[in-house]
Order: C-alpha cells, then sequence, then structure tokens
C-alpha cells in the first residue's frame, strides 16, 4: 500500500527488525509480518461490554488501537443514535517513568472528551524525577495491582493484556482465579 504508515512505538531498537527500519531510506523495502486475534470489533446488536485494557510499556500499541476504536464507537452513538452501545473502559498502563508512558498525551485526551466512559491509571515503578501537575492526578507511584483489577470484575467486562511476558502471565493468572471466564480475558505475548 503506497504512501501508507501506521504509527507504531520501540522501545529498543539497536538490533533487530526496528534497527533495520531505523535505517530504512526513502524507497526502501521493508517486509513487515502483521497479525493476531487481539482485537475488539462489536456489532451494532452486540451486548454491551466493559473493557478493562492493562498495558505495560510498549504494550500499549495495541490497547490504544482498542481505545481509540471504542472511543470511536461511542462518538457515533452519541451523534448518530445507532450503533453499537459501549460500556466504560478503564485503561491501566505502567512504564518506569512518566517520560516512558507512550502516548499519554492522546490517552488523556479521550479521558478528558469522554470522562463518563473512559478512566486511565497510570502507574511508574522507577520515577526520578517530579511529576507534572497535568499528569499528577492520574499516576499512581508503584505497579498495577490486582486489587485495582479485581474491582472491576463483572460479567459484562472484557479485559484486554499486552505487556512484558511476566505481567501478562499474572494479570491472565489472575484472572482465571478471580473466576473470569477465559472467553472475557485476551492477551497478546509479543517478545
Amino acid at each position: 500500500m503506497a504512501g501508507f504508515l501506521k504509527r507504531a512505538s520501540v522501545s529498543q531498537y539497536q538490533s533487530g527488525c526496528a534497527a533495520c527500519i531505523m535505517k530504512c531510506t526513502l524507497d526502501s523495502e521493508v517486509a513487515v509480518r502483521v497479525g493476531g486475534e487481539f482485537f475488539f470489533d462489536p456489532q451494532p446488536a452486540d451486548t454491551s461490554r466493559n473493557l478493562v485494557l492493562i498495558a505495560g510499556g510498549v504494550g500499549i500499541n495495541p490497547l490504544l488501537s482498542i481505545l481509540r476504536h471504542a472511543a470511536d464507537l461511542h462518538r457515533e452513538r452519541a451523534n448518530k443514535g445507532r450503533g453499537y452501545e459501549i460500556g466504560t473502559i478503564r485503561l491501566f498502563y505502567s512504564a518506569k517513568n512518566t517520560s516512558e508512558l507512550l502516548f499519554k498525551k492522546n490517552i488523556l485526551d479521550l479521558v478528558n472528551e469522554f470522562p463518563e466512559k473512559i478512566a486511565c491509571s497510570l502507574h511508574v515503578t522507577k520515577q526520578t524525577t517530579q511529576i507534572s501537575a497535568d499528569l499528577k492526578p492520574y499516576i499512581t507511584e508503584g505497579r498495577i495491582t490486582e486489587k485495582e483489577i479485581r474491582y472491576h470484575i463483572s460479567k459484562e467486562t472484557l479485559f484486554y493484556i499486552c505487556g512484558p511476558p511476566p505481567m501478562t502471565d499474572f494479570f491472565s493468572k489472575e484472572l482465571e482465579s478471580s473466576h473470569v471466564p477465559k472467553e472475557h480475558i485476551y492477551f497478546e505475548k509479543w517478545w
């Protein structure tokens, strides 16, 4: 598809595919494989669902796409009076520090546009500088906890998890042990 570039985040690119892409010049050819079963695409008549999105580091990429799609669905429903009725969306996103919280402006713009539908909790685990005033209301120092996630368990909630494998494993097992049906837990492991 000529002229099309999809925005992505890369945390390290000294070697491998990301390094190759970063060295590309105009008219370079790059092979990219895209796939997976990690998406949220309800039909208008589907049952309304709440979403809990749990991201670690660059794992925010697919979850931000889901968040944006959910916001689009809500806009369509609000503007046209038809389409899928989204429930509430809660994003839990963890990184080492606020500078590594990717897309934070985009996320907070959606939270502010739809405060009745979208909320976020941004976690930092190794913050060494002062947190800016605009981020402070959304920041929690420390890891995302199972208690925070358990609070959102309901039969109407779908859970999407993407981050480092230990985090993904931990939360998917926690949700299963809390009797969340497996078909309500989606996760992406890609490194």
